[in-house]
């Protein structure tokens, strides 16, 4: 069984939208494009690439993935896994997809993802694609969460967990740090959520939850 691991870049209160130029999504008359570039450093860029050695294939939503085909193919690099790879394509409008080995999904979103994801072999990789991420998470189709986090506050702007996130608990398994002051957290679905209940003098008191 294939696991999905979404990567992404997000402000300190959780902004993911337009990180890498001004022109990237203006929707809702965002106006912060770019606010990821002043971060970048060779550490950044060697994590990145490194990301993209381990995927097995590639999933996008529509906007990240006609930005992606439009840059992309102009890698000097014969081997490079975004071109080589399979890529499948989430979209209502799209009609067809000319990327080197592009697939676009066609029915229900979560039902076909939830079959790549039965399929024999190596990660799923989600990059950018925020409204898609959406519904994976909706869905609870996120295996891992690989996150960098950057030390700007934007106030507005689409975020990586928004509305109708299923509750979950996941268990952190590596954290970075770059020279500019991005840190890299890696995170792995554990499941359910568990309560507790903390008051001054008292023990504190675990509620166990099923696991899901």
């Amino acid at each position: 069984m294939r696991k999905l691991v979404v990567g992404t870049f997000v402000t300190m209160d959780g902004v993911m939208q337009a990180p890498g130029g001004p022109d990237e999504d203006r929707d809702s008359g965002f106006q912060h494009g770019g606010w990821l570039v002043p971060y970048i450093d060779e550490k950044f860029g060697e994590v990145m690439s490194e990301w993209t050695r381990h995927a097995d294939v590639f999933l996008f939503g529509r906007k990240t993935y006609e930005m992606f085909a439009g840059s992309w193919p102009n890698s000097p690099d014969p081997g490079e896994p975004l071109n080589t790879r399979p890529k499948f394509v989430a979209s209502r409008t799209l009609h067809e997809v000319n990327w080197n080995n592009s697939i676009l999904l066609k029915g229900d979103v979560a039902q076909e993802v939830a079959k790549l994801k039965a399929q024999d072999g190596g990660e799923i990789q989600v990059h950018g694609s925020g409204n898609l991420i959406q519904t994976l998470l909706q869905h609870d189709l996120v295996d891992a969460l690989r996150i960098w986090q950057f030390p700007v506050v934007l106030g507005t702007g689409k975020r990586l967990f928004e509305g109708g996130t299923i509750p979950r608990s996941f268990r952190l398994v590596d954290a970075q740090l770059n020279t500019t002051g991005a840190v890299l957290h890696v995170y792995e679905r554990v499941g359910g959520l568990k309560y507790g209940e903390v008051e001054v003098g008292q023990e504190t008191v675990i509620f166990d939850t099923e696991t899901q």
